[in-house]
């Protein structure tokens, strides 16, 4: 299978061009990726141009910008119009949720809070009505082993003193950059289309997640600063998409021991 890989200069982009077996072309925006094609997805005829260069099976899009809805949503709406044949795997977001006290399960509509759950819900809702034989994987917190996630570099800048603090009222369900592409390579073969949950089956706050990165990073997790935050409770119940993968979606706490 010949796969084009959206956003590959970013954590989860990198993490399947290093791991998938097939014929990977990556595609970033701005910082070159080796081997690969450079692709503004807000420009629908170099969209159009680089898919029909490529000629892929399948197509991966995790390319995203939090605060610009033409990334977001504009550039999901354009791969989906010039994808063609290929198998559409689109990567969203918890975010296209609100808070609530109780799990989102896969079939629930979005109802987004942010900008950025709106640019992903309205992709959400385009790619379902352009390619409704796509995958639509929403996954969460985002982490990984080498201290290049957002949430592993916020660890270390403020354990070294730098302002800020982690909320504890702010609660995900984070999951491993492994897990999460290794389920998205899964995705793309198997006999499945519509709406996915890939996330970790454990929900923990911004700031019981930030103590276990620090823990196994070998600092002090009593050094972290913390506070309450605006309460921003969103979990998705990813045990019906589990039960169609091999791969495991392992809890924070096991992918983070040391």
């Amino acid at each position: 299978m010949r796969l084009l890989v959206t956003g590959d200069a970013g954590l989860l982009g990198r993490e399947l061009l290093r791991v998938a077996s097939h014929d990977v072309v990556p595609a970033y925006h701005a910082q070159p990726v080796p081997g690969g094609v450079q692709l503004d997805v807000r420009r629908p005829d170099q969209v159009r141009d680089v898919i029909r260069k490529v000629e892929p099976d399948g197509i991966i899009h995790t390319a995203y910008k939090q605060d610009d809805w033409a990334t977001t949503a504009d550039g999901a709406v354009n791969v989906a119009l010039a994808a063609g044949d290929a198998r559409l795997v689109f990567v969203s977001s918890d975010a296209v949720f609100g808070s609530r006290a109780t799990a989102y399960a896969e079939h629930e509509s979005p109802c987004p809070t942010t900008p950025y759950g709106a640019a992903k819900a309205a992709a959400e809702t385009a790619v379902r009505a352009l390619r409704p034989d796509a995958v639509i994987a929403r996954t969460s917190i985002i982490v990984g082993s080498d201290g290049s996630s957002g949430e592993e570099r916020r660890v270390r800048r403020l354990a070294a003193g730098e302002p800020g603090a982690f909320f504890t009222a702010n609660i995900r369900c984070p999951v491993h950059v492994a897990d999460l592409a290794s389920a998205l390579l899964e995705l793309l073969i198997l006999d499945f289309h519509g709406i996915t949950h890939v996330a970790g089956p454990e929900p923990l706050s911004r700031h019981e997640l930030g103590r276990l990165i620090a823990v196994r990073d070998g600092l002090d997790p009593d050094a972290l600063p913390f506070e309450a935050g605006t309460p921003s409770d969103i979990r998705v119940d990813s045990r019906s998409t589990q039960r169609l993968l091999r791969t495991r979606l392992r809890p924070p706490k096991e992918f983070l021991s040391r």
